[in-house]
C-alpha cells in the first residue's frame, strides 16, 4: 500500500510491528515469496523511489506510539492494515481469541483517540471484512439500509452475523468507528473487503517492482493462507487443491491490484466531517470450487498436474446459502475491475514456480487442524483416504472452502497522508 500511495504522488509515513511474520511463523508456515527484512525493504524502497518513508516500529495498542506518529507525521488520511487477519487464528483457544479482539479493538481505539486530539480533519480508511455480514438470507446492502417496523422506517446498521472471534472483532471496530465519527466528528470509511488474492499489486507487470525486496507476501498455511493462494501453492508442489466440507459457500473476492485500486479511491474521495461510510470491496463472487477450477484450468495450461479433492470443513457454517452483496460505491468512484482471474492466477503461479522448494518445504502447513469447537485435528479427505487415493476431476469440484477475508498482505499497519506535505 506504501508503494502504490507513493507511486501515486502521496508522502506515506507507518508503524509496524512485525507480528504478521510472528503468527505466521507460530502456525508454521511463512512466506512463499521471501520477504526481507524491514530494514532492507526500507532501503530499496528508497532506492526505487526517491524518498524513504517514516516508519516507526510499534504496536498500535501502545497508545504513547500511536500519539507519537501522529504528532511527527500530521496524517491527512489513515489507512488502517494493523489488525489480526485470521478467523482460524482467533479459533485456535480462549487465549488467540482474547488477544485478537484485544488487538484489533484496542489498536482501533488508540487510533480513533489520536486522530481526535491531533488530526482531527484526517480521513481514516478502515480495512473491514464481508465477514462481519455473515450469511443472511438476504440481499446484504453497503453497511446500511431502509427497514420498516410497527409503521416506522428508520436507515439502520443492516445487522451482522459474524462466523468468528476474529470477524466479531471487526464488527465492534466497525461500532466503534461509527461512533466515534458522531460524537468526535470525524470522517470514516469502512472497507468490507472481499478475500484478497495475487503477487502483483500495480496490476501489471511492466509496473510490478523489479527489486525482490519489495514484492509482497504470500502466505499459504491454515490461518493466513486465503483459498486462492493455497490453491496456487499447491498447485506449484503438486499438492491436491483442498476444498472444505460439501456445500458452496460463496464469497466476494478480488486481486490485490484491485484492493490497492480501491483503498487509494476511498484516500482521494474523502467524505464530510462527521461521515461514516460503508463500501463493499469486491471484485466478483464465487464459489470456492469455482475458484478451484480455474486455477486448475490455468495451471493444467501451464503444464502442472493439477487435482482437486475434498476435505472435512473444520469449521461451523453454512454449506448452501443466499449470497448477494451490493458494491455500488467503489465503482461509482471509478474503480475498473480487472475482470481476469485467470490472468491473475497465471502471474501467481509464475511468481510461485521459482519458489517450489520454498513452498514444498512447509507443505505440512495446508491441511487444516484448528477446528471451531476449540479441538485440534487434521482434517481427513472425504474419500476416506489420506491423500493418494481416488481424486475428482479438477473441472467438477462439488465442494468449497470458506476462507477468511483477510487483509491485504501487510505485517501491522500504514499511515498514509492524503497529499504531499512538509514535516517540521
Amino acid at each position: 500500500m506504501a508503494q502504490y500511495l507513493t507511486a501515486r504522488g502521496h508522502q506515506v509515513a507507518g508503524i509496524d510491528a512485525g507480528f504478521r511474520r510472528e503468527w505466521v511463523a507460530e502456525m508454521g508456515g511463512r512466506s512463499a515469496l521471501p520477504v526481507a527484512s524491514l530494514e532492507a525493504r526500507l532501503d530499496a524502497f528508497e532506492s526505487a523511489r526517491g524518498t524513504r518513508p517514516h516508519v516507526v516500529q510499534g504496536d498500535l495498542t501502545d497508545r504513547d506510539v500511536v500519539y507519537r506518529l501522529f504528532e511527527e507525521a500530521r496524517p491527512e488520511a489513515i489507512v488502517h492494515l494493523g489488525e489480526c487477519p485470521s478467523a482460524p487464528y482467533s479459533m485456535i483457544d480462549a487465549d488467540h481469541a482474547i488477544w485478537v479482539q484485544r488487538n484489533n479493538i484496542e489498536g482501533t481505539m488508540n487510533v480513533l483517540y489520536a486522530m481526535r486530539d491531533l488530526a482531527p480533519e484526517a480521513h481514516l480508511v478502515k480495512l473491514g471484512t464481508m465477514g462481519e455480514y455473515g450469511t443472511p438470507n438476504l440481499d446484504i446492502p453497503e453497511g446500511f439500509f431502509e427497514i420498516e417496523y410497527r409503521g416506522r422506517r428508520d436507515r439502520l446498521p443492516f445487522p451482522r452475523q459474524a462466523g468468528s472471534w476474529y470477524h466479531w472483532s471487526k464488527v465492534h471496530d466497525s461500532n466503534n468507528v461509527m461512533f466515534a465519527c458522531r460524537i468526535f466528528g470525524l470522517r470514516a470509511t469502512d472497507v468490507m473487503q472481499g478475500v484478497v488474492y495475487g503477487t502483483r499489486f500495480f496490476g501489471s507487470s511492466a509496473d510490478h517492482p523489479a527489486d525482490p525486496e519489495l514484492h509482497t507476501r504470500l502466505d499459504f498455511d491454515q490461518a493466513f493462507g486465503t483459498a486462492l493462494n493455497r490453491f496456487c501453492c499447491q498447485s506449484v508442489i503438486g499438492e491436491p487443491l483442498t476444498l472444505f466440507g460439501l456445500g458452496n459457500q460463496r464469497r466476494g473476492f478480488l486481486p490485490i491490484c484491485d484492493s490497492m485500486q480501491c483503498l487509494t479511491l476511498a484516500v482521494d474521495n474523502p467524505p464530510e466531517a462527521g461521515d461514516y461510510r460503508v463500501f463493499n470491496q469486491f471484485e466478483e463472487t464465487y464459489t470456492i470450487s469455482e475458484l478451484a477450477s480455474k486455477v486448475a484450468a490455468v495451471a493444467s495450461e501451464m503444464g502442472l498436474d493439477p487435482r482437486i479433492r475434498r476435505i472435512e470443513n473444520p469449521r461451523k457454517e453454512m454449506e448452501e446459502h443466499h449470497y448477494n452483496p451490493d458494491h455500488d460505491h467503489l465503482l461509482a468512484l471509478g474503480y475498473q475491475p480487472t475482470r481476469d482471474m485467470d490472468s491473475e492466477i497465471r502471474a501467481m503461479l509464475e511468481d510461485l514456480l521459482p519458489h517450489h522448494d520454498r513452498v514444498a518445504a512447509k507443505r505440512d502447513v495446508l491441511l487444516p487442524d484448528i477446528r471451531w469447537d476449540g479441538s485440534r485435528r487434521k482434517s481427513t479427505f472425504l474419500d476416506g483416504s489420506n491423500g493418494a487415493g481416488p481424486e475428482e476431476a479438477a473441472g467438477e469440484p462439488s465442494s468449497v472452502d470458506e476462507p477468511e477475508a483477510g487483509a491485504a498482505d501487510v505485517d501491522h499497519a500504514v499511515v498514509a497522508e492524503a497529499a504531499p506535505l512538509t514535516r517540521g
